[in-house]
């Protein structure tokens, strides 16, 4: 038996045991019994990271290993014209070019931090089967080669450094049928040489954004699954453990509770709380955090959820070409998504030499300055009855975070902390004043006399006023055109 098969063997036992001996055991309900830690919960917001391999060609998106193979996709016919036929050159030889000279762990997590953000996840295993750290399990990994560093060890060490929480997101699912447009034509995926990169490949139908195989993964590719993320774990302790889609397939249901019962025991033994998140339906709900792709709700959730989003509009990962959000469009989108008692994870994607592009940099030190004068309204608050008002409309689901028309002034988002409650504008107060027809005196929502508003991160005085129409508050000199400012309102006490 190989020295890799060997340790398999010997960590599905440590996962047996550690799964018996509680106090979480594989079934959904005593999943159900996980509460989202306080730390996540307070947080708000998170760094992601998409930066691996697939980061070389700079081209088409995170799924350019896959789409270089699939005849017809704009990927295959920019590889043909820039690196040559797929079976002289494949996606493993992008392996020596992905040096990353300037990587920085530090200076990343100085960003981060600058950033205002409360935690930091990187992908350690992407789609493309190369993880971005010392993986005992397969030979194709950025510690032997590449880079031949343990990114996800230096990022940990570099962000808990910056007191911040560190997480690690794994999409090692779909390697079971990421490359199977290589063995439609002549290339190297069907080389047994770099079946240890490659996978699987087993033939897909369905389009090229959604490809669904023939059949569900084997015995031997699920165990591999579940002895790679539990080693991840135990590696590099995370305290938050993202998953892509596509875990949700029925073969994963009873390896996602041992998964998930294996690590709330860990985290027990740690004495540290820790939170995982899906898509779709792969958990139970109530058993972890769902995430909602690139979308947001247009009401209040009852249970903690989470928005992974990007900086960019066009891909996750480095492209040459991208299309960027702003940061007061990013800012908007956190401030409604916290409103609604989610988190946002907002994901940037570094070249491929271990570089921030500067836009990126530029749009967390942005979000970072607003947050330092704002961030009283948004870290540790809860939604309020009311998430809030205005003309904008959310349009709700996955993949619509960017079919909304701009926020306004007349868009406002309401948090609370015990007797306080924050209202933020989503835009430029209109005319230099703020309406808020939610704490109009008359329809009960508010029923409290108001003590005092004060503007954060302004010593001057307001003039404020209630009546039936609602709370009115002028914006005093010199603050009539910032942007999103937030108030804080106390309460008379009886």
């Amino acid at each position: 038996m190989s020295t890799i098969l060997q340790g398999r063997a010997a960590k599905k036992r440590e996962i047996r045991e550690a799964v018996a001996a509680g106090p979480f055991s594989a079934d959904w309900s005593s999943l159900q019994r996980y509460k989202a830690p306080a730390w996540y919960q307070d947080a708000k917001l998170g760094i992601f990271i998409h930066w691996g391999v697939y980061s070389v060609p700079g081209y088409d998106s995170e799924w350019y290993a896959r789409n270089m193979y699939i005849k017809g996709s704009k990927a295959y016919q920019h590889h043909l014209e820039t690196y040559g036929p797929q079976g002289s050159f494949g996606y493993k030889d992008f392996i020596p070019m992905f040096t990353a000279e300037h990587f920085d762990a530090e200076e990343w997590a100085a960003l981060f931090r600058k950033s205002g953000a409360g935690f930091v996840v990187p992908v350690a295993e992407h789609h493309d089967g190369f993880p971005m750290y010392d993986c005992p399990y397969t030979g194709w990994n950025s510690l032997k080669m590449g880079p031949k560093r343990d990114i996800i060890g230096e990022l940990a060490d570099a962000v808990r450094r910056q007191y911040l929480t560190f997480g690690v997101s794994s999409h090692r699912a779909e390697n079971w049928w990421f490359y199977n447009g290589g063995r439609e034509i002549d290339s190297d995926v069907s080389d047994p040489a770099y079946a240890g990169l490659y996978g699987a490949a087993q033939p897909c139908y369905g389009d090229l954004a959604y490809p669904l195989p023939y059949l569900q993964p084997n015995q031997e590719f699920l165990d591999d699954w579940l002895v790679r993320t539990c080693d991840l774990i135990d590696r590099y302790g995370p305290q938050l453990l993202y998953f892509d889609w596509w875990i949700e397939q029925p073969a994963f249901k009873p390896y996602l509770q041992r998964l998930a019962a294996y690590y709330y025991n860990k985290a027990a033994e740690w004495d540290q709380g820790v939170a995982i998140n899906y898509k779709f339906d792969a958990f139970a709900e109530g058993s972890a955090v769902y995430d909602m792709e690139r979308g947001q709700l247009d009401h209040i959730h009852p249970q903690l959820w989470q928005t992974c989003t990007s900086v960019a509009e066009t891909a996750w990962c480095y492209i040459k070409d991208h299309t960027y959000k702003t940061s007061e469009t990013l800012i908007g989108d956190l401030v409604d998504i916290v409103s609604k008692n989610g988190i946002m994870l907002l994901n940037i994607g570094p070249k491929p030499d271990g570089t921030i592009p500067d836009e990126e940099q530029r749009l967390l030190l942005e979000i970072g300055a607003w947050l330092k004068r704002n961030g009283e309204a948004v870290y540790g608050t809860r939604p309020w009855t009311l998430y809030g008002e205005g003309p904008t409309r959310i349009v709700t689901g996955t993949f619509n975070d960017t079919k909304r028309p701009p926020f306004t002034g007349r868009d406002i988002r309401y948090t609370t902390r015990g007797d306080i409650l924050y209202a933020t504008l989503l835009g430029r107060a209109e005319n230099g004043r703020a309406v808020l027809t939610a704490l109009a005196e008359d329809n009960n929502l508010f029923p409290h006399q108001i003590e005092s508003v004060e503007l954060l991160g302004s010593g001057q005085p307001l003039t404020w006023s209630r009546s039936n129409e609602g709370a009115v508050i002028e914006l005093p000199r010199g603050e009539e055109a910032v942007f999103a400012p937030s108030f804080k309102i106390k309460r008379a006490m009886a």
